[in-house]
């Protein structure tokens, strides 16, 4: 069992962070053994996070990177958010899992069994690039949805210092590299002040578009 993310990183804010845990099993998951899982997230007591992001794979998916590895379960606890809670279960090919077993790897912490490098092996990180353009592209059809629209922005800048850096990096920590790197980026800045200091700061629509084709460029092969 690993905690990565924000919590692991020394990152953490109350009322911005969630729980990021990976669970790498031996054997699939029962039907049983899943819906216990899931109903222990659902019950937990999060303290001042805002919810849990939990991973579930065996021992030879984290063994074996592939640009869409198997997922024997996701949990998703998002306390202030509309989403709620989802949940995927035996997802035959998640694309967004390899970046999130990159992460685990190279920050998390083991809160039971082996270190992160003993059972996660390298992914390539031509595969991180590739996805987080992917979004990159996506995002551009999004930029007027308030809700996320820090989360694009913050994200983008963690695709951009991993693409240049080849460094995961939390959100506040990679949206201040991306300010020294481009300052004139105000929606950057006024993202990482809604995430610090004020959730009620808006973020300029027009600004996520160019953050977003700034990163965008800066990231093409």
């Amino acid at each position: 069992m690993l905690l990565h993310g924000s919590l692991a990183s020394g990152d953490f804010r109350p009322g911005r962070s969630d729980i990021d845990v990976l669970v790498v099993v031996d054997d699939e998951l029962s039907d049983a053994r899943a819906e216990a899982v899931t109903d222990l997230i659902r019950r937990a007591d999060v303290g001042d996070a805002t919810g849990i992001d939990l991973h579930v794979v065996t021992a030879a998916v984290a063994g074996s990177p592939s640009r869409r590895p198997p997922l024997e379960l996701h949990v998703g606890r998002h306390d202030r958010s509309s989403v709620g809670v989802e949940v995927a279960r035996r997802v035959a090919g998640d694309p967004d899992l390899s970046t999130e077993l990159s992460a685990a790897r190279a920050h998390g912490r083991a809160l039971r069994g082996a270190r992160p490098d003993e059972v996660l092996r390298p992914v390539p990180a031509e595969w991180i690039v590739a996805r987080g353009r992917h979004w990159l592209t996506t995002w551009r059809s999004r930029t007027g949805d308030a809700e996320n629209a820090a989360f694009m922005v913050l994200t983008a800048c963690r695709i951009w210092r991993f693409a240049v850096e080849r460094e995961h990096s939390a959100k506040a920590r990679a949206a201040r590299w991306a300010l020294r790197r481009d300052p004139s980026l105000t929606a950057v800045r006024q993202a990482l002040h809604q995430y610090e200091t004020d959730p009620a700061m808006p973020i300029d629509r027009d600004g996520i578009a160019e953050v977003l084709g700034t990163v965008r460029r800066d990231t093409t092969p």
